[in-house]
């Protein structure tokens, strides 16, 4: 049992500091995905989805509700997911020193702009580390109409179940607040085939 344990103490160690190290400025991105927690036949309305830009799509087994993290807006008042409830919400987790999350970015605003004047929400919200904020935040500000939130803990990916397993990971929430569907790694979020996964979403609630 001894050894089980401090094995079990090992691998979770190991974990923290995988995640810590991307943290201080390591462009490393996993793209591996916990099947066991997410089953992309585990909702037939998003099945349909998955296929192009979206191939990656995963549907949640055990729909949540989103987390009570704490996240930060622009002005930084503290706020949580559950303030956008009404809205679908597609939350995308990044960081400037993770070259794939740069790369979406443009995609993620086309997609802000695509769903102006509707309940969509595209939420970025950064977890870089107190030094790069304001690179964080000029950044963003070359994205419009993103606005710039972050999540200074890194506590959001975290909190999600399963956890994110990478940056960037996106996250959509349905109008009532519960998981639809998420994906690990980048993806042209302004093409067609997001456009079909938002539209969907937004058409089911």
């Amino acid at each position: 049992m001894g050894d089980q344990s401090a094995a079990k103490t090992g691998t979770g160690l190991v974990g923290k500091l995988l995640w810590g190290v991307a943290a201080f400025g390591v462009a490393a991105v996993v793209y591996i995905i916990g099947q066991a927690s997410t089953n992309p036949d585990a909702s037939r309305g998003m099945r349909a989805f998955a296929k192009g830009e979206m191939a990656a799509l995963q549907t949640p087994s055990d729909p949540r509700p989103a987390p009570v993290t704490t996240i930060y807006d622009p002005e930084g008042k503290p706020l949580r997911l559950g303030d956008f409830r009404g809205e679908v919400v597609v939350l995308n987790l990044w960081a400037t020193w993770c070259p794939p999350c740069v790369a979406e970015m443009p995609t993620l605003a086309a997609l802000a702009a695509h769903y102006e004047g509707q309940p969509v929400r595209v939420l970025a919200v950064s977890i870089d580390r107190a030094e790069d904020i304001d690179k964080a935040r000029t950044f963003i500000g070359q994205h419009a109409p993103l606005a710039f939130y972050t999540d200074p803990n890194m506590k959001l990916a975290f909190d999600l179940v399963p956890p994110a397993p990478g940056m960037p990971t996106t996250v959509i929430y349905g109008a009532d607040g519960i998981e639809r569907a998420r994906l690990a790694g980048g993806a042209d979020w302004g093409g067609e085939d997001a456009k079909a996964v938002v539209d969907h979403i937004l058409g089911a609630d």
